[in-house]
């Protein structure tokens, strides 16, 4: 067969697949329903939170804000001589079995891309605070800006398996922490309408911000109703303490109806045990402290379980987000907060690699696969992230997608019953054609059970050399190319944007969000 032809024939078969199944007919789809992977024992989950309890009853929790005395105390805690929170047992556990919400509905400013978090379904979303960008181009990183940050946000618009776009970098070219919250929330808000989230540095941030969500929700307390950001709260310096102003935070989180990701990202070996055992204890026990302070406050209130714990290469004392510590350590997260019916969050996709090269592909896919197959309902930093955090790529992010569209895939597993198992096909086959390629099983299922990558290849050598030689960070360059000089999205309003500007300093021009003024 020539050249000509094979292309042809690819050809027909990308406009074949162009429309595509339905949603609820796809190989996969946000909230594939995960826990195959179990790496505690029914008996280690048990010991890892009777552990944890016993730290925060008799340990308790350092730097307590008042509003989380008052409430704690209320219930029968107490606070010691060296100004330490104590929960007791018996209310943590009544808080976790009775009163936290087991679900909630993150909330797309799209409905249709709404996620349920619950009961192991998963979901890939992005995550950080990364200070640099990698420019393709230089191999060089350089600061991170609001318009990087917009640009990430409309960059996964686009991209089907990352379901939830969490703030990924830092703007840096913002000073103020008013200036940094409100461009960040305002940045990820225009460039999708998929779920998403933020983080702020002071409560009074948080009702301005929700007042613009408010605003583009058609109204006064509409974002409570229909809440599309969840705030990114890292609540704890570990070991065992609060970081007071974000616990300050988290009360006008509460107060404004915004989910809260609950998050404690120890490091083990330097801000938590090497021992991952006790790595495990002192994230849950941190985290159950926050859920504990928040229900007790707000009965409900909306939550993520936010385990994020971090390893180190103990040679150095550096993070080491890629390793199969990591992997194994956050599936065992996710397991334990799934074990105890609550909403799981954790970390994974954190390569140390500062390119998006075969080591990023390997320490993102090991971490990656494992949290998903455990069935965290959210895994956080699965897109784009590199040089163990530091960092954000474009390219990354797409190449990424692909990645997580496998990983959802496993995730999926095989589904036998009487249609897949295909024994009059295999019959009718081997009476007849011999092959499968026109048999109709095989046109049915080409999208229902296959998932097809974005920009991975899968020419043969020959038909990749007529297409240029390139490799996967190539095509995605070209990709995010193509995204960043016509995807400009529109679920924000000119006239939305406009009262927006009005009220709080927006870095970004207008003409960066119009594509007006395009810098690519």
């Amino acid at each position: 067969m020539s050249r000509r032809r094979r292309a042809g024939g690819r050809a027909a078969r990308v406009a074949a697949r162009a429309a595509g199944p339905s949603k609820e007919e796809r190989a996969v789809r946000p909230g594939t329903k995960g826990g195959a992977f179990t790496p505690l024992t029914e008996s280690d989950m048990q010991q890892v939170y009777e552990t944890a309890l016993g730290l925060i009853d008799e340990v308790g929790m350092g730097d307590p804000i008042p509003e989380f005395v008052e409430a704690v105390t209320a219930a029968g805690g107490h606070m010691d001589d060296d100004g330490r929170l104590h929960y007791p047992r018996a209310v943590v556990e009544r808080v976790v079995e009775e009163t936290a919400a087991k679900s909630w509905v993150w909330h797309g400013i799209d409905e249709d891309k709404s996620v349920d978090l619950a009961d192991q379904k998963v979901h890939f979303s992005t995550a950080g605070a990364a200070v640099l960008m990698l420019d393709y181009h230089n191999r060089e990183f350089r600061p991170s800006t609001t318009a990087d940050l917009y640009d990430v946000s409309r960059l996964v618009d686009t991209l089907e398996h990352i379901h939830i776009f969490v703030r990924t970098i830092v703007t840096r070219d913002v000073e103020s922490s008013r200036e940094v919250d409100i461009n960040s929330a305002y940045a990820v808000m225009m460039g999708t309408d998929k779920p998403q989230g933020t983080s702020f540095f002071r409560p009074e941030h948080v009702h301005e911000v929700v007042d613009m969500y408010d605003y583009v929700l058609g109204g006064e307390g509409e974002f409570r109703r229909r809440p599309f950001v969840c705030a990114n709260n890292t609540f704890v310096v570990p070991p065992l303490r609060f970081a007071y102003e974000s616990a300050e935070c988290m009360t006008a989180q509460i107060e404004r109806g915004m989910p809260i990701n609950l998050l404690s990202a120890g490091q083990a070996g330097a801000t938590s045990p090497a021992a991952l055992g006790g790595a495990l204890v002192q994230a849950l026990a941190e985290c159950l402290a926050g859920l504990t302070s928040v229900n007790l406050i707000s009965p409900g209130h909306p939550c993520v379980m936010g385990m994020w714990p971090f390893v180190s290469d103990l040679r150095t004392g550096a993070m080491s987000g890629g390793s199969g510590e990591e992997a194994v350590l956050n599936a065992a997260a996710a397991q334990v907060v799934n074990w105890l019916g609550l909403p799981s969050g954790v970390a994974a996709g954190m390569a140390d690699s500062k390119l998006p090269d075969n080591q990023a592909g390997y320490e993102k896919g090991i971490t990656t696969v494992l949290a998903g197959q455990a069935g965290a309902n959210v895994v956080y930093e699965s897109a784009g992230m590199l040089a163990s955090l530091l960092a954000c790529s474009l390219e990354a992010l797409v190449i990424d997608n692909d990645m997580l569209g496998a990983a959802n895939r496993t995730i999926r597993g095989i589904d036998i019953d009487d249609y897949t198992l295909s024994a009059q096909v295999i019959r009718d086959t081997i009476s007849g054609p011999g092959h499968f390629l026109g048999n109709a099983q095989t046109l049915h299922l080409m999208q229902r059970e296959y998932v097809y990558p974005v920009i991975g290849d899968r020419n043969n050598p020959d038909d990749w050399k007529d297409l240029g030689s390139t490799n996967a960070a190539e095509r995605a360059h070209d990709y995010v190319q193509g995204v960043m000089r016509t995807h400009f999205p529109t679920h924000i309003s000119r006239r939305q944007d406009e009262w927006i500007r009005n009220r709080y300093p927006i870095a970004l021009p207008v003409e960066a969000v119009t594509g007006e003024g395009t810098r690519w």
